[in-house]
């Protein structure tokens, strides 16, 4: 059988680190009460010259480095974003010239915070068709431009930044020991449009918007569908909890984090934690939470990975993936 097997991970973050003390000297608030309700320290925040493109760009050349490939051998880039350079093209079209690779397939996905597991399933939907044999898959966010900087509850939590990773299909044996993606799973609810949501858009006010959400709503939800979903991707591939060796989260949230995996069953120990260093950085924050781990010595190959997401539709979803 044919599965996407991961070869290699990248990221790439803002120049500008911007403390919780640095921005209590411009919004009330404080690093106390940022830490206690988040588990945030600091977040990166893009200059003038920094776009999602050019982060993009940067994790995908550390990706391609990673796995020892060539650009050129790219044929198939799915980029998640809810914050593209422009309304059209898709950014991903950007990516692929400055990569060198054009002629290959190459577009965009908005599924917001859970935007990475949606352009991952994709991919690797068409590889194991055959519609492409190496894809990179990117997460990458400049969040800062659709926030409200006067509304504290919000502004607190989002950071800029960009993951990717190459995949390549490649055959298989059956079951969850061989590598590669083993299981997706992807919903949507868009009758909870407007817990989380940006008042702006082409089509209805001709702006970019803002960023509302109404966070412990937020809260509540994203407990229960990603319990929910992570014990359907677990139950469709016949394992237990206990086998998985790291939950690779979105970055929301500590207490999300900590909540969810208490539901699961899961040790606190094996759940992957960037949200103090990052923030929440959408669709960026799984493959860069990934990238970290991976760099980091924590996940080596051969470990069964389960990653999950929500975000704004809502959008939630998770995979299962064996390095």
């Amino acid at each position: 059988m044919i599965r996407s097997r991961l070869l290699g991970s990248g990221s790439a973050l803002p120049k500008r680190c911007v403390s919780n003390a640095e921005l209590a000297a411009q919004v009330d608030t404080s690093d106390e009460w940022i830490v206690e309700r988040t588990g945030i320290r600091q977040r990166y925040i893009a200059g003038d010259d920094e776009t999602t493109s050019s982060l993009a760009t940067a994790a995908a050349k550390a990706a391609i480095a990673d796995a020892g490939i060539e650009a050129g051998s790219i044929d198939l880039i799915v980029l998640a974003t809810a914050t593209p350079d422009n309304t059209f093209p898709a950014t991903a079209t950007k990516v692929q010239h400055a990569l060198g690779c054009n002629g290959g397939i190459a577009f965009d996905v908005a599924a917001v915070c859970s935007g990475f597991l949606y352009a991952l399933s994709t991919a690797d939907s068409m590889l194991r068709t055959g519609m492409a044999k190496r894809a990179l898959v990117i997460g990458a966010e400049t969040f800062s431009r659709i926030l409200d900087w006067e509304d504290r509850t919000t502004c607190v939590l989002f950071g800029d930044g960009a993951g990717a990773i190459v995949l390549e299909a490649s055959e298989a044996g059956e079951g969850a020991d061989s590598p590669g993606i083993l299981t997706s799973k992807l919903h949507a609810d868009g009758a909870q449009h407007d817990l989380l949501y940006v008042d702006g858009g082409p089509s209805t006010t001709q702006t970019v918007g803002h960023l509302r959400m109404k966070g412990r709503e937020v809260f509540r939800h994203a407990v229960v569908n990603l319990a929910e979903v992570l014990k359907e991707t677990i139950e469709d591939v016949g394992i237990t909890a206990d086998q998985i060796d790291w939950v690779v989260p979105h970055q929301a949230n500590k207490r999300i984090l900590d909540a969810t995996a208490k539901k699961m069953g899961i040790a606190p120990e094996r759940v992957v934690v960037t949200v103090d260093q990052h923030a929440n950085t959408s669709a960026a924050s799984v493959p860069l939470a990934l990238d970290t781990a991976r760099k980091d010595g924590r996940i080596n190959p051969g470990d069964l990975i389960l990653l999950e997401a929500m975000g704004g539709g809502f959008t939630w979803g998770a995979s299962l993936i064996r390095l």
